[in-house]
């Protein structure tokens, strides 16, 4: 297995993060969408081969989280795209789930489907250039949710893949995301996300799964999108690490924050804080999706060959992410591109 944390290790050191890149082609319609652009293969191309291409992806980005369409693209240099990301010393990643549908017996839940035929996959994956992948367990909060059998299937199946995952030579990165949807205070958030890491853990050691050779990617402990209730930064530093140590096994090497809807600055400074006030093991890093890409996308969008340009957009927010994910963050850095 030592294979497996020299990869955690090398996605997590310095400072580096992950970006995640892994949008479906629905959920890239609506991003473009959102910017004016035609969603199609050659423009989703043309994004993200801007983005990894760029001068950070040496700096800061530790790994890639791809789609299975990117994965199997090649670049306008003609090499393929998990080529280019190991070019620059990040790590080739993949999501592996196919999606949440509706859990039967509990028809305002999800679960996660993609079990079927994965190792398979995962062996196809791994021959393209993939070294870690992902999962993406989801979780709402009411009074009555996350249900007893919402946080034991989803945890099933996130130890399921994550022990496939490790069987075929790659890095799981488990994702159990608790919605910021809704109006629950921060402490309704703080218990309910301590209830579902725990039950993963359980369910991932009974699966044999090698903690050293994981990354856990959780939400930060906030207040619902529709609470009326605003915390500091240094609550959700507190509440979240709080959570954290009490859930996770010291053996996982590192955390991978998802953005989870938060702004780009409101994600960068939640985790400064959280590495400014780490008294921890773990490493706290970010892996992000909309709060790393959405500046550029919307830079990008008025003028979809400006390459450079795009670049250093993202590049100031990738190190931004970076110097967070050490605790040396500050407003002052944050406004001075």
């Amino acid at each position: 297995m030592s294979e497996l944390y020299k990869i955690a290790e090398k996605i997590l050191q310095n400072g580096k993060g992950i970006l995640a890149a892994d949008e479906s082609t629905g959920t890239m319609k609506k991003r473009l969408d959102s910017v004016n652009v035609e969603s199609n293969e050659k423009n989703r191309l043309i994004f993200r081969e801007t983005l990894f291409s760029s001068n950070s992806m040496k700096e800061c980005i530790g790994g890639v989280i791809l789609y299975d369409e990117t994965i199997k693209q090649n670049t306008s240099q003609n090499k393929s795209i998990p080529e280019l990301i190991s070019e620059s010393g990040a790590v080739p990643g993949i999501k592996v789930d196919t999606g949440a549908k509706t859990l039967a017996g509990s028809k305002e839940e999800k679960i996660t489907e993609g079990l079927d035929g994965l190792r398979e996959r995962l062996k196809d994956y791994y021959q393209l250039g993939a070294r870690f992948t992902k999962w993406r367990g989801v979780y709402v909060i009411s009074e009555a949710y996350p249900s007893k059998l919402s946080m034991a299937a989803n945890a099933h199946a996130l130890a399921r893949y994550a022990a496939l995952a490790q069987e075929a030579g790659m890095v799981p990165i488990v994702e159990p995301e608790v919605l910021m949807d809704g109006k629950h205070s921060a402490k309704d958030c703080f218990n309910k996300t301590s209830e579902v890491i725990k039950r993963c853990y359980d369910e991932l050691d009974i699966n044999k799964v090698d903690l050293k050779g994981t990354i856990l990617k959780p939400n930060m402990i906030l207040p619902g999108t529709d609470s009326n209730e605003t915390i500091s930064n240094n609550e959700v530093a507190e509440m979240t690490l709080e959570c954290l140590k009490n859930n996770v096994p010291s053996e996982v090497p590192g955390v991978a924050f998802l953005s989870g809807g938060q702004t780009e600055v409101e994600a960068t400074n939640n985790l400064n804080q959280i590495n400014v006030k780490n008294d921890s093991s773990f490493i706290m890093t970010y892996s992000y999706g909309r709060a790393l890409q959405q500046s550029a996308l919307k830079f990008w969008s008025k003028d979809i060959n400006n390459i450079k340009g795009t670049q250093e957009v993202f590049d100031h927010r990738a190190k931004m992410c970076t110097l967070a994910a050490q605790g040396k963050w500050s407003e002052s850095l944050e406004n001075s591109k």
